[in-house]
């Protein structure tokens, strides 16, 4: 029967001019080449619209069902699926298309082809012609009846079109008799295909109304690290037992506390990995949890004084990250927060436990995660008592200059477990005992380019109970001491203290000079009452003092890569020293020398070498210069 209209110029033209498949989806499958792109997000990894199939679509049809498929799976994984996973893979390559205002852009198409006149007449009278996107047609390809009829459609719409404008006399009466005929033979193929993209989107539509319906995607990253520690001689140190870091010294004679000498460490090789899963319920806000483990035990905790652990030369992420309590290679939960916009510029977080760092001292170049590596240079070393806690976090974005952060929180640090620790969710402590914080941070940024904070943290401080000379005492210390920092501190005679305030600011910069080149810094100073328990003792203030300044040097022989130097003093004690069961060493001051390069070998994959050198460590002059290595791999998923 279709041999019937081929006697026909015009329908000869449709009949050429439809033989590539390609030309239909502009207006059968309502999807061009920029609406394929959108519908691409859509994509899900494990649909039958993945890359593998797309070498199979070569027809409307085929094209249409993988559209209906693609949809269809994705309402069944949105409605029933706890957590679903986003690919970006396109539909199929080749069903983009290009439009032809000139058969002259078909770059296959000659003048000496037998149809190149019916070609012409179509793209220069009705514009219902359109090509593959490396601008070829591909006239020789064979096409169903369903496939034709798509293309008919294409043309019958484009010819209403022109009707419809006023333009009726461009359509000639044979072209539309032979329309005609061509309608009524394939009037079947023509309402199923009607019905099918009328279905379709519908779908589209759906999908778009429940775009944001609860979607829970999984990331993570994971991190190896090799890292090394060695001194010259023996490294003095506070403690109470030899092997212990967490032991609190005893006072001797002359109230000085008990030191031990501690000998290199072997080279240790561990992991850390974070796992995030974060859910959306209106494509606006968030519910975050973060789960963690880890076996890490950087070599250096081997020198500390008590109280220090993972402090000066630990790389950051060269940690266990669970309480000791449930051991190493355990998953915990290290955040779990909702996060949502209360109005256009102000975002609220709230939750049992957040995680300080993600909205306060944050700074361009010691980033943990592309900046510097070591606990004392990602951000303050006075700075924070609580890690991740309870609470609320209220972000004001004032203006594109300004942004004021707020927080209070009660600790609940996810590597912390005893009756010392995580008081926020202990009914002894509650939210608003034990050991709290309320915070501050005040951004301005002038330019892109730079930024300047200033953060105030008023600390409330539990006092923690050890065994110390086979009696239980109470001092302030361990990780919920800052602005201590770290250490222990006692009344100064070996006896207990009571719960302790504290006052902390920060002041820190990131200033990008030029595309190169950076420098950055940090000023800390903390305050914190010691109160002893024992009548007849004076208590007072320990008062200290942190520095660090860097360089920073972006893009360093590959883009994205970040070379950084930095120089900190990590605690420099101006007033009572006398308090400090350890940590305050010989009167000396520490500091510290870091050097790391971060090196992206892809968009997932980094190596990060680093070097530190501590001078005085532990406050010790005698000590001799303390070097750690240390190289990480880190992947992203």
């Amino acid at each position: 029967m279709l041999k019937a209209y081929i006697g026909s110029l015009s329908s000869l033209a449709i009949f050429i001019a439809l033989s590539s498949v390609y030309t239909a989806p502009l207006k059968a499958a309502p999807q061009s080449a920029s609406d394929a792109s959108k519908d691409s997000k859509l994509n899900l990894d494990n649909a039958s619209t993945s890359a593998s199939r797309a070498s199979e679509i070569s027809s409307v049809s085929d094209l249409i069902n993988n559209q209906e498929s693609a949809t269809t799976l994705y309402q069944s994984q949105s409605s029933n699926a706890v957590v679903n996973s986003f690919g970006n893979d396109s539909l199929a390559e080749n069903s983009d298309v290009s439009s032809v205002t000139s058969v002259s852009q078909l770059s296959d198409v000659r003048p000496t082809d037998w149809a190149f006149t019916a070609l012409q007449s179509l793209v220069e009278r009705y514009g219902c012609i359109a090509g593959y996107p490396d601008s070829t047609f591909r006239g020789g390809q064979a096409l169903s009846r369903y496939e034709f009829s798509a293309g008919l459609n294409a043309c019958l719409d484009k010819i209403n079109e022109i009707i419809s404008a006023g333009l009726a006399d461009k359509v000639s009466q044979e072209d539309l008799a032979t329309l005609q005929k061509l309608q009524e033979e394939f009037a079947a193929e023509l309402t199923i295909l009607r019905g099918r993209v009328d279905a379709l989107d519908k779908k589209v539509a759906t999908l778009e109304a429940q775009q944001f319906s609860p979607t829970t995607k999984l990331s993570g990253l994971a991190f190896f690290n090799i890292t090394g520690a060695t001194a010259g001689s023996p490294v003095t140190a506070e403690r109470g037992v030899p092997g212990s870091a967490f032991a609190p010294p005893t006072r001797g004679a002359g109230g000085k506390p008990s030191t031990f000498q501690r000998s290199n460490p072997n080279v240790t090789f561990g992991y850390y990995l974070f796992l995030n899963l974060t859910t959306s319920f209106t494509g606006k806000d968030s519910l975050v949890t973060q789960l963690v483990t880890g076996n890490g035990n950087s070599p250096a905790n081997n020198f500390v004084s008590a109280g220090f652990t993972n402090s000066w030369g630990t790389p950051f992420l060269d940690q266990t990250g669970v309480p000791g309590s449930i051991g190493a290679n355990s998953f915990i939960i290290r955040e779990l927060f909702y996060s949502f916009p209360a109005a256009s510029n102000v975002n609220v977080a709230i939750g049992p436990r957040l995680n300080f760092y993600r909205y306060f001292d944050g700074n361009r170049f010691t980033s943990f995660l592309t900046g510097a590596t070591s606990f004392n240079s990602n951000g303050s070393t006075l700075s924070n008592a609580v890690d991740r806690g309870s609470g609320a976090v209220v972000t004001w974005t004032m203006s594109p200059q300004f942004r004021l952060t707020a927080a209070y929180l009660g600790e609940n640090t996810e590597f912390l477990s005893g009756g010392n620790f995580n008081t926020s969710s202990n009914p002894n402590e509650g939210l608003f005992g034990g050991t709290n914080t309320l915070s501050a941070e005040l951004v301005y940024s002038p330019s892109r380019d730079a930024n300047i904070r200033f953060l105030y943290t008023r600390s409330n401080i539990k006092a923690s109970k050890f065994m110390s000379g086979g009696v239980e005492k109470s001092f302030i210390g361990g990780a919920i001491a800052e602005p201590l920092p770290y250490g222990f501190a006692d009344d100064g005679f070996g006896g207990s203290v009571d719960n302790a305030t504290a006052d902390t600011i920060v002041l820190n910069f990131d200033w990008l000079v030029a595309k190169g080149f950076g420098i950055f810094g940090r000023y800390s100073y903390g305050s914190t009452q010691i109160k002893p328990l024992t009548p007849g003792v004076s208590g007072g203030s320990v008062n200290v003092n942190a520095f660090q300044f860097g360089l920073a040097f972006p893009d360093l022989f590959k883009e994205s890569a970040l070379a950084v130097l930095s120089f900190v003093v990590p605690y420099s004690f101006s007033n009572g020293r006398q308090f400090l069961l350890s940590g305050g060493g010989d009167g000396a001051t520490q500091y510290d020398l870091e050097l790391s390069y971060y090196y992206p070998i892809s968009r997932n994959i980094a190596i990060v070498p680093a070097v530190y050198a501590i001078f005085n460590a532990n406050n010790f002059s005698t000590n001799p210069t303390v070097f750690v290595g240390n190289l990480r791999t880190q992947f992203s998923f």
